[in-house]
């Protein structure tokens, strides 16, 4: 009795890994393949990611997918976030809309992806509807990007990546100070201009915090770090003398500038704060 049941366990496990092995997730990621629709075009599958960042990939896509994005824990301040998405500049195969009860917005068309640039929105705004545009070979067709979930920060605008072209007040300034994902004293060395955006290479004497790796030690002698930081084109930003206080927000692995007062604005203000104890944090200024 033992080699008919044995059989038949192998012949379930065979029948499970041609079932699944044509998509994989976890809380974080999914690859899927639209394979899985093949004859059903018209299928639409849901996709459920509960991470604050992560990948998708969707091969040879066909029919459609629903992607819920969610934040891994529950909080009152979950409304408040954004989700950023950065295609991939090899992602081609369908349209991304935001669905919100069954109404459909496009988000970025299928010759849009390629350019990866980053687009933001509300959590509030609704799931992700990626449809599969029609094509008679889709062999050659990757839907991919990467997302994340983000908080508003001060001194920037909802679902933008920056903040706006205009002075933080002395509120903003000391609240960035606190909450932005990086904070260093520095001077602009170069800016360089491209369509979408100005890019400023800064050369940093202090560094308070980075969250991830943007600025780059000069070495381990030297209390000096270098890197890179963007911000939208129209503020004509200028190379000068003096330096600043950078703060900001990291997305993708990128820098984008948030509040920057000149540093001994900064330093006023601190210690005009300090002296009334309404600091919201202590930062190290010796």
């Amino acid at each position: 009795m033992l080699a008919p049941i044995l059989a038949y366990l192998l012949s379930l496990l065979v029948l499970f890994r041609i079932t699944f092995s044509q998509y994989s997730s976890d809380e974080c990621s999914w690859r899927g393949s639209g394979l899985t629709h093949e004859g059903h075009t018209r299928d639409v599958e849901q996709v459920y990611l509960r991470c604050s960042q992560g990948t998708l990939e969707w091969l040879y896509p066909t029919g459609a997918i629903i992607v819920n994005l969610r934040p891994n824990t529950v909080s009152r301040g979950a409304a408040r976030l954004s989700v950023c998405v950065k295609p991939s500049r090899e992602s081609s195969g369908t349209n991304i809309y935001l669905d919100r009860a069954g109404q459909l917005r496009l988000l970025l068309h299928e010759d849009e992806q390629q350019r990866g640039k980053v687009h933001c929105f509300s959590i509030q705004e609704g799931a992700l509807f990626i449809e599969a545009v029609p094509h008679t070979d889709i062999s050659r067709k990757i839907t991919a990007f990467q997302y994340e979930l983000v908080s508003d920060r001060p001194g920037t605008e909802p679902h933008s990546l920056a903040a706006p072209c205009r002075p933080c007040n002395d509120g903003e300034v000391l609240l960035a100070v606190c909450t932005s994902d990086f904070v260093a004293r520095g001077s602009i060395r170069k800016v360089e201009q491209t369509e979408e955006q100005s890019t400023v290479t800064v050369a940093i004497s202090r560094l308070h915090r980075q969250k991830t790796q943007v600025f780059v030690s000069g070495g381990v002698r030297v209390r000096s770090w270098t890197g890179r930081i963007n911000m939208p084109k129209q503020c004509g930003v200028r190379a000068g003398e003096g330096d600043f206080l950078f703060t900001g927000t990291v997305r993708f692995g990128e820098a984008w500038m948030g509040c920057a007062p000149r540093y001994k604005d900064f330093l006023r203000l601190y210690q005009e704060a300090q002296q009334q104890g309404s600091n919201p944090c202590h930062v190290d200024t010796n």
